[in-house]
């Protein structure tokens, strides 16, 4: 009850605080945003707070979901003053349609598996695009939006594709279908073909997305965790020379792979999982 009271009254200083912005005597630029000005704000704040949550920092989430409040709220003034409230009905809605999305926790309605859970919610969102007049042919993928970074998209592609049932059968196929997949790239990379290998590359992108898919794991997530290992592991390199007198860029490639080597060894004393990742010269 004391979370809840917290809750209530920081959305209510929240509240105040953007109401106090855009009234009389408040700030002339917020005074001017608009619902279209503001996406730009909106999608790099969530791009921020995804960042801190995959950082594990919390006081740097906890600032990044502030900051993503403080849009909500503030777009929801924005559109109080034309006369159109939304943030009310858009969580009534929102609390209504995912409960009509769990009839297997709000009804008797009984899931076997996280497949058929899937299936079934594929099934309860095309239900209600009828009722709302949708035309019903606008298929499978009609509401992913257009804007998705490619690897979430491709991962979501796969993903609502497999809830009905148009997928390999088995995860062996899928393996066997990426090993073709990159074999068709090299043979590609032979020929020399460029419009071919981008082709060829993109294809086996898609389907080891699909693969990561199918053993829980999301190909941007993972991604972006090689991404920050090799950015840490790089600064160490650089930090390495720097101590020891030496310009990182000026040493051959055989020096730059025993830093890597070095800083990895560390990794591994200080407890950080050993993985097999080469070198870069590898």
């Amino acid at each position: 009850m004391a979370d809840a009271q917290a809750l209530h009254e920081a959305v209510d200083r929240l509240r105040a605080l953007v109401d106090r912005l855009t009234g009389e005597g408040g700030c002339p630029w917020d005074m001017a945003q608009t619902p279209e000005s503001l996406t730009e704000y909106l999608v790099e704040e969530c791009h921020e707070l995804v960042d801190a949550i995959r950082s594990g920092s919390l006081e740097h989430v906890r600032e990044e979901l502030g900051d993503v409040a403080f849009l909500l709220f503030f777009l929801d003034n924005i559109y109080t003053r034309r006369g159109e409230p939304m943030l009310a009905a858009a969580l009534n809605e929102t609390t209504a349609k995912m409960i009509r999305r769990h009839p297997h926790v709000f009804s008797d309605t009984e899931i076997s598996s996280q497949e058929e859970l899937l299936k079934n919610w594929e099934q309860i969102k095309r239900a209600e695009k009828t009722a709302h007049g949708e035309d019903a042919r606008k298929g499978l993928f009609s509401g992913l939006p257009a804007g998705l970074p490619p690897l979430t998209k491709a991962y979501r592609l796969h993903s609502k594709a497999a809830r009905v049932g148009f997928t390999w059968p088995e995860d062996e196929e899928v393996e066997q279908q990426v090993e073709a997949e990159w074999l068709e790239l090299l043979d590609a990379c032979a020929d020399g073909d460029e419009k071919r290998i981008e082709h060829e590359y993109g294809d086996h992108l898609f389907t080891l997305v699909e693969l990561g898919r199918r053993h829980g794991l999301k190909a941007a997530i993972a991604l972006d965790a090689a991404n920050r290992r090799f950015l840490a592991r790089y600064e160490a390199m650089e930090n390495l020379a720097a101590d020891r007198g030496k310009d990182f860029a000026a040493l051959s490639l055989d020096e730059k792979d025993e830093l890597w080597e070095e800083v990895k060894a560390a990794e591994q004393a200080a407890g950080v999982a050993p993985d097999q990742e080469s070198t870069p010269s590898d």
